[in-house]
């Protein structure tokens, strides 16, 4: 591991680069990266390679920002083979509105996404089946997980093997405990649940890539609160949903947004319960925050 700073031409380019949307971070994990190696062991990055995809999500509002639409895109990490949403049955209870966004952001990135929900020992109603038919229905893996039974812990390893992978989640969901469980020489920093409201407190506090096995590489992120995908207009949200496109040409209007539209064959196909009506409340939900990102 070597501690690296950013050459001072990379970070003038970036401020004077024009007609780009902001963002928050320059070189991310999962970069390639040259650097200039200096006599005391630290490096200075001289060239950040093309990225084949990233994954991003609106930064946090600016305090003060005083219009709709001012808030700059946060880079989590770059260069992904699959994305995996790690998510809880309980404490904190599984959350479908939640991993729509999620799902939404890896979508609208062109990234591979599969749904973890951890915790199923905690289930005795195994609600957890309902929602993995939900998701598998519309065609997502999805792993069941408990770090006490080790149960889906095979196929987990087996679907991470290999490849470059992102975990990404609620705080809270034992996305650290599932990781050490798997890779015992990770060793990550494990947090508590807070007994005042069922949330996690965050334990990881930065993105990293640390390779786990041969080939195999984890980026770990820290445990989010709220979750707003980036760079999507009201008109483009449904082809984030899987089970929306093949019905959207089909639309009286191009521009359908799906909501109140005559003709919309979206919305017949919820009437008639072709489409989850459960899914469908979150792309309302996600369809009702929306705000236009500004161009600089």
């Amino acid at each position: 591991m070597i501690r690296c700073s950013l050459k001072g031409k990379i970070k003038n380019d970036f401020h004077l680069k024009k007609n780009k949307q902001y963002h928050t971070d320059i070189a991310v994990a999962g970069d390639l990266v040259e650097i200039d190696l200096n006599k005391d062991g630290t490096g200075v990055i001289t060239k950040i390679a093309p990225r084949k995809n990233y994954l991003s999500c609106k930064a946090p509002k600016i305090k003060g920002s005083s219009y709709r639409g001012e808030r700059l895109e946060q880079i989590i990490a770059a260069n992904i083979d699959q994305l995996f949403i790690v998510t809880s049955i309980k404490h904190p209870d599984f959350n479908s509105k939640v991993v729509d966004r999620f799902i939404v952001a890896s979508e609208s990135s062109s990234i591979k996404c599969n749904i973890i929900i951890n915790k199923i020992d905690l289930d005795d109603t195994k609600t957890f089946l309902k929602w993995k038919t939900i998701y598998e229905d519309i065609g997502y893996n999805v792993f069941l997980t408990s770090t006490i039974s080790r149960h889906g812990f095979e196929s987990l390893h087996q679907s991470l093997n290999g490849k470059i992978n992102l975990l990404w989640g609620h705080s809270g969901v034992g996305k650290s405990s599932l990781l050490n469980s798997l890779y015992q020489s990770l060793n990550l920093k494990v947090g508590l649940i807070s007994s005042f409201n069922q949330k996690g407190k965050h334990t990881t506090v930065t993105n990293f890539l640390v390779k786990v096995e041969k080939d195999t590489y984890i980026i770990d992120t820290p445990g989010i609160r709220e979750i707003d995908p980036y760079g999507i207009q009201r008109q483009d949200l449904g082809h984030y949903f899987r089970e929306f496109n093949e019905l959207i040409s089909g639309c009286r209007f191009s521009t359908c947004t799906h909501n109140h539209e005559p003709g919309c064959i979206v919305i017949e196909a919820v009437q008639s319960g072709k489409i989850s009506e459960i899914r469908y409340n979150s792309y309302l939900r996600i369809l009702e925050t929306i705000e236009e990102d500004i161009i600089f």
